[in-house]
């Protein structure tokens, strides 16, 4: 399985965090994967066969073209056939103001994309399951976005508020985000649930967590040094926060497996 990420263009990281793909026409036996929770909502355009997915005890087909909000917890993946997927994972408030969704609705959710009320995706998806390399398939989509949406030119508040979050690795509380922002409680409350589908405090645990995977770089891991460097008070609250989003003791994770989680992760 080939995995492939690129960073927007400067002028499109107002709204989109990275675009990626992964590819593997020779998959024969499905191959179940994790997905834990990472702050970012993202697009999804299958070229290849679809996935199943059982986030409630379930398995489910999915659609071949989906929109993911947040998620609070893991949940499972499976291949049909042969992998072929291109995504775009945007920042944590673009659904809302590119599309004005209500992330709230998204959130725990993975919805088949309504190319009825937006026509104008199915131009995206032309491009993200066409036959170009994914470097071309990333210019075509930048070329794409930059003509079809006014991009912001100023940060608001909130927007302001989860990068302080991002910034800070989740350790930041929501006295220190209203104090440096300039804004009151009951509008950053308002905010995060309508643009981001999360709490502050809860998108904050998350963004904590993912921060965990990029200071893992070696497997004799010095977890008193992981521990103290991501910003918990002790282990077994790390522990803790790492099992309810994994699923899995940080002891037993395998962070150097070749799986999604860690290709979306371990950066």
């Amino acid at each position: 399985m080939k995995f492939f990420q690129q960073n927007p263009t400067k002028k499109l990281h107002c709204i989109i965090k990275e675009l990626w793909a992964i590819n593997d026409s020779k998959a024969i036996d499905s191959k179940q994967e994790k997905i834990i929770p990472d702050g970012y909502p993202e697009m999804i355009f299958h070229y290849g066969d679809p996935y199943q997915s059982n986030v409630n005890g379930t398995w489910k087909l999915q659609s071949k073209d989906i929109i993911a909000g947040q998620i609070t917890n893991y949940f499972f993946l499976q291949n049909t056939g042969s992998i072929g997927m291109f995504a775009i994972k945007f920042q944590p408030w673009a659904l809302h103001t590119l599309f004005g969704i209500n992330s709230a609705f998204l959130t725990n959710k993975v919805e088949n994309i309504n190319f009825e009320t937006h026509p104008i995706l199915i131009q995206l998806k032309n491009i993200a399951i066409s036959q170009h390399s994914f470097s071309e398939k990333v210019v075509m989509i930048e070329e794409w976005f930059l003509k079809n949406f006014n991009l912001p030119t100023k940060t608001t508040k909130g927007e302001h508020a989860t990068q302080l979050i991002i910034e800070a690795k989740g350790n930041i509380s929501s006295k220190q985000l209203e104090n440096t922002v300039g804004i009151t409680q009951r509008s950053l409350e308002r905010y995060f649930k309508s643009h981001i589908g999360l709490s502050p405090k809860f998108y904050s645990r998350i963004i904590r967590f993912a921060h965990i995977f990029s200071l893992v770089q070696k497997e004799n891991v010095d977890w008193a040094d992981i521990i103290y460097q991501s910003g918990f008070y002790d282990q077994s609250h790390f522990i803790k926060n790492f099992k309810e989003f994994s699923g899995e003791d940080p002891s037993k994770y395998g962070f150097f497996e070749n799986s999604m989680a860690n290709f979306f992760l371990k950066k």
